[in-house]
């Protein structure tokens, strides 16, 4: 005669059926990088880690050619502070000695809080 009472979920079965619930779960729940807004950096946050870039340069972390005049010692801290916007920005003119390029300066600043908000970076 056959049971009666046949068991609905094998040991397997239940396994499976417990790994995927948490699959699931897992996959609505929001991770937290995601769930985290991005924020531009703020002047505050530039400021510090300016004086860290300085700090690098001055232990020689940067190399000779770092502190061999104010001007490249500046060229390196933009460098070091993001090495993208850098790029963008003074790579291909870097700052002269007694040079003030507020234009630049800002397209830079921009650069740097799109990226930290991780936005458009398009500068022309």
């Amino acid at each position: 005669m056959a049971n009666s009472n046949p068991k609905l979920f094998n040991s397997k079965t239940l396994k499976f059926s417990v790994l995927l619930l948490l699959a699931v779960l897992s996959s609505l729940a929001p991770s937290p990088a995601l769930s985290k807004s991005r924020r531009p950096i703020t002047d505050t946050e530039i400021r510090q880690k300016k004086n860290e870039c300085y700090a690098d340069i001055e232990s020689g972390l940067w190399g000779w050619q770092c502190k061999s005049s104010m001007i490249a010692k500046e060229n390196c801290v933009l460098q070091c502070l993001s090495p993208p916007c850098y790029e963008l920005v003074y790579e291909s003119d870097p700052l002269e000695e007694g040079e003030k390029d507020f234009i630049r300066s800002q397209e830079y600043k921009y650069c740097m809080h799109s990226i930290s908000a991780n936005t458009d970076t398009n500068i022309e």
